[in-house]
C-alpha cells in the first residue's frame, strides 16, 4: 500500500515531521486514525473541500468515516483516538491528533479550517494547533 507522501512525507508540512515519527508507516498509521475520526464530525460541503485538499488515499477516508453516535468533546476525541492506536496512551494520542490536524490544517488553509471548526464541540481549535479567541 503506498504512503501519500503529501501528509506523511519528510517535507515542511508532512505528518511524519511534525511528529517525529521514525517511520512514514507509522505517520500514515496515525493519520488514518485521525482522520477517520475527524470524518465522523463533518458534513457536507465542509468535509468535502477539506477531502479535495488531502491526498486521495485519505480524502477518501475522510469522506467515508467511522460512525459517531454523538459528537465527541476533545477530551473523548483524544481518548477514542487513543484506543484505535495501538500501544498509544491519551498522552500520546494528543501529540498524534495535533501532527494530523495541525498538517490537514496547513493544507485548507485558515478560511476553510474555520468552517471545520464551526462544525466541532468547543475546545477542537487547540487540537488543530489554531487557538481562537475567547
Amino acid at each position: 500500500m503506498a504512503v501519500p507522501a503529501e501528509v506523511v512525507g519528510v517535507s515542511g508540512h508532512g505528518v511524519q515531521e511534525r511528529g517525529e515519527y521514525e517511520t512514514v508507516e507509522e505517520a500514515d498509521r496515525v493519520a488514518r486514525v485521525v482522520l477517520a475520526l475527524l470524518g465522523a464530525h463533518l458534513v457536507g460541503s465542509v468535509r468535502a473541500e477539506l477531502a479535495a485538499r488531502l491526498p486521495e488515499t485519505y480524502a477518501l477516508i475522510l469522506l467515508n468515516p467511522l460512525q459517531a453516535a454523538e459528537p465527541l468533546s476533545p477530551e473523548r476525541f483524544v481518548r477514542a483516538t487513543a484506543a484505535w492506536i495501538e500501544g498509544a496512551t491519551e498522552k500520546t494520542a494528543l501529540w498524534d491528533i495535533g501532527a494530523v490536524l495541525s498538517t490537514a490544517a496547513a493544507a485548507a488553509g485558515d478560511v476553510l479550517t474555520r468552517e471545520v471548526l464551526l462544525q466541532l464541540p468547543h475546545g477542537y481549535d487547540l487540537l488543530f494547533g489554531h487557538p481562537q479567541p475567547t
